[in-house]
């Protein structure tokens, strides 16, 4: 954030604020002129000198490999070539006899294939197989006995296929003892070409891991590999470091398609993960092949070591120079790091200075709309008292102006609800509300507030969950929605209400994690910049001309689902729409146990006493009104002003059916001592609250009376009423 030197005050007065110098450019370009000179010259050195170094140190590293894969197969080829020896022998040894024949020299077979593998420590068995795979005789066991292939030591291997003198198994693992093989299979067959048989000869793999383990104990970055023709590693030192190695090495298979029998490579290594550099033979004239191998990350690394010695020796004349530039360079820099410092802590400090002052102007623009709207309700308290008397007593010829007053009170009532609802102290009356069924109740509503040109269109499946909130207020905050997309759509659009089930695992602030129901209402108007969008949900903050807008309807509801549990969201595009979201939390209960109660029969003009109630009310206007009402319900009033007042009758010995009394009120005891206090002293006495502020209503819940919420109908007062049991003294 860069602030110009001549800055504005709050007030509009310039700051004439002295700034350093800021053309830094020529002396910086001075200093880096010297530092390229002198990286320059010695890194072009050191760049030759190291391409050639780069070249030497991998042909030396193939030239390596390459001996090495030479070793591994001449001793591969001495193995193999012995294992042929051997096959000869045998099957010399049983010519063309079948089964029974070979069953009845068993024993004199075994002791030859025993001392034939004895000494060869190559071999870990030699076996002979019949024609239907039965184990004919072994030199690790005799004697077989009639044992099949299925229950053998070593897998059986079918015999090969077009007549191939001899077939290399995968690697496996026998038992008792526990050895690691690979089987060389070699079919017999009869003077006609029949299939007699196979001789098979079982290789260790260890025998091999110890081979190339001598040959890499002087670098243990090499690895050595014996792989079939299909890529099937046989043996291979060290093992795969890869995390899941695959069973065939399919690069290797795919350069012996491309070069035949041996080459060099530069290759990703799927056994290792890694790239390598890999030479690569076939064993003689065998399906057979042997690889060698080094990571190229490690050719690199002993490249870099060596190079960066010479690197190191050739640099260090030009450190002295380096030192003394970056040193320059680093002091111009700080400062001019200093100089933009000064002028982003001088600008955050102008921008924190408004900050403080919109937040407290914000702070009491709520405190004054609380007051305005909590006294503007005990206006209304009195308004709608008198009116239900003129009801009562039958308007006197002032019908329609009673009713006009009457329609009114509920236009102000509704406005006051606003002004609270925005400065977060409106009292809820939450109720577990089944968003799809409600949607379904209040859609009449939310067209009436859109234009003829306006669709509308509500998805609320019947899976929605359903929420705890207050209906009037989430009506009141669909309207304002509904509204608000009126005017951005002048000439038409659509009105999307949708509802969604979401899961919130993390977050930091609001929302918290949990279930909620995300209520989504978007429309296709003019949209919002996202400077307006930054400011939409501020209490009295409007884009709309005068008169045309309060700016209360998007702070509303805000208000509603921060006080219900939840969050607001707005989504906007300049052109495209807005879409905002109300995401409220979902209730456990069923929305079914907050039943509607029915409305209750008007009273009489004039009834008899039925009780005394004890009215504690500061605003003497808000108490004559409840006191004639109470006086048209047929009950008897005596008004205290202060709760204080109020403790001192009672203490005094008065006895009442109902304690009725404010919340706020002068003195040392509010609403809310006085209940304690009665609850405490006086446990059967009947008491119940007045409130128009929902900080007061939340503490007065816990009390545990009854809470009436200004301004309430006079239902409410009747059912309240109707609910008090009579000729209950209160020292009983």
């Amino acid at each position: 954030m860069i602030i110009h030197p001549e800055t504005s005050n709050p007030d509009g007065s310039a700051l004439d604020i002295p700034v350093p110098p800021r053309d830094f450019g020529t002396t910086r370009r001075m200093l880096i002129a010297t530092l390229v000179a002198s990286i320059v010259t010695p890194l072009l050195f050191l760049a030759v000198y190291g391409y050639f170094g780069y070249q030497s140190r991998f042909s030396d590293s193939s030239e390596g490999i390459d001996r090495l894969s030479r070793v591994a197969e001449e001793q591969a080829v001495k193995v193999f070539d012995v294992s042929q020896e051997v096959s000869l022998r045998v099957l010399t040894m049983v010519g063309g006899d079948g089964d029974a024949e070979i069953r009845a020299r068993q024993k004199s077979l075994h002791d030859f294939l025993a001392d034939t593998a004895k000494r060869l420590p190559s071999v870990a068995a030699i076996t002979l197989f019949g024609r239907n795979r039965n184990l004919l005789a072994s030199s690790s066991a005799y004697p077989v006995g009639l044992q099949s292939i299925d229950e053998h030591l070593i897998s059986f291997v079918d015999k090969p296929v077009g007549g191939a003198k001899m077939a290399v198994s995968q690697p496996e693992r026998t038992s008792a003892p526990v050895i690691d093989v690979f089987n060389l299979t070699f079919p017999r067959y009869d003077a006609a070409g029949h299939y007699l048989g196979a001789l098979v000869i079982s290789l260790r793999r260890d025998y091999f891991l110890s081979f190339y383990q001598r040959l890499t104990i002087h670098d243990n970055a090499l690895s050595i590999g014996l792989f079939r023709g299909d890529g099937t590693t046989l043996v291979r030192y060290p093992a795969p470091r890869a995390r899941r190695p695959p069973t065939n090495n399919q690069p290797l298979v795919e350069a012996v398609h491309v070069n035949g029998k041996s080459g060099r490579l530069n290759i990703f290594s799927t056994l290792d993960g890694v790239q390598k550099l890999l030479v690569y033979r076939q064993v003689g004239d065998y399906p057979l092949y042997v690889t060698s191998g080094i990571p190229v990350s490690i050719v690199m690394s002993r490249w870099l070591k060596h190079d960066g010695l010479i690197a190191i020796a050739t640099l260090v004349p030009c450190v002295g120079i380096w030192l003394l530039v970056a040193f320059s360079l680093t002091r111009l820099r700080r400062e001019r790091t200093a100089w933009e410092r000064w002028k982003a802590e001088f600008g955050m400090r102008l921008s924190a200075e408004e900050t403080t002052r919109q937040m407290k102007r914000m702070g009491a623009l709520g405190n004054l709309v609380a007051n305005v709207a909590h006294d503007f309700n005990n206006l209304l308290m009195v308004v709608k008292a008198n009116m239900e008397l003129a009801r009562r007593k039958g308007f006197n010829g002032l019908e329609k102006e009673v009713i006009a007053v009457e329609r009114a009170s509920v236009t102000a009532e509704g406005l006051a609800r606003r002004l609270l609802s925005v400065a977060r102290k409106q009292p809820l009356r939450q109720e577990v509300v089944d968003v799809s069924a409600w949607l379904e109740q209040d859609a009449a509503l939310i067209r009436m507030s859109l234009s003829d040109r306006i669709s509308l269109h509500i998805d609320a499946p019947k899976s929605t969950w359903s929420i705890y909130v207050d209906p009037s207020e989430l009506q009141s905050a669909l309207i304002n929605l509904a509204v608000n997309a009126k005017d951005a759509m002048p000439h038409g659009g659509k009105f999307v209400v949708r509802c969604e089930n979401i899961i919130v695992e993390t977050g930091s602030g609001n929302p918290k994690p949990g279930e909620y129901v995300l209520v989504a209402c978007s429309d296709t108007g003019i949209g919002m910049a996202p400077a307006v969008v930054q400011r939409a949900f501020e209490p009295l903050y409007t884009t709309k001309a005068a008169n045309a807008g309060t700016g209360l309807g998007l702070a509303q509801v805000i208000a509603m689902c921060e006080q219900a549990g939840g969050t607001a969201r707005i989504e906007s595009t300049v052109g495209e729409g807005t879409t905002v979201s109300l995401i409220l939390p979902r209730s456990t209960e069923s929305a079914g146990k907050n039943a509607i109660p029915s409305p209750l029969a008007p009273a009489p003009a004039t009834a008899p006493v039925k009780g005394s109630i004890l009215l504690v009310e500061d605003n003497e206007e808000v108490a004559a009104g409840l006191s004639a009402v109470l006086e048209v319900f047929g009950w008897h009033s005596r008004h205290e002003l202060t709760g204080d007042a109020a403790l001192s009758l009672l203490d005094d010995g008065a006895t009442f059916d109902l304690i009725l009394s404010d919340v706020q009120m002068p003195g040392l005891n509010s609403g809310i001592d006085v209940a304690e206090k009665v609850r405490r002293k006086w446990p059967r006495q009947t008491i119940a609250l007045m409130t128009g502020y929902a900080d007061e209503l939340e503490r007065a819940k816990h009390v545990g009376v009854t809470i009436l919420s200004k301004p309430f109908n006079i239902d409410d007062l009747q059912a309240l009423l109707q609910s008090v049991k009579l000729s209950r003294p209160a020292g009983a």
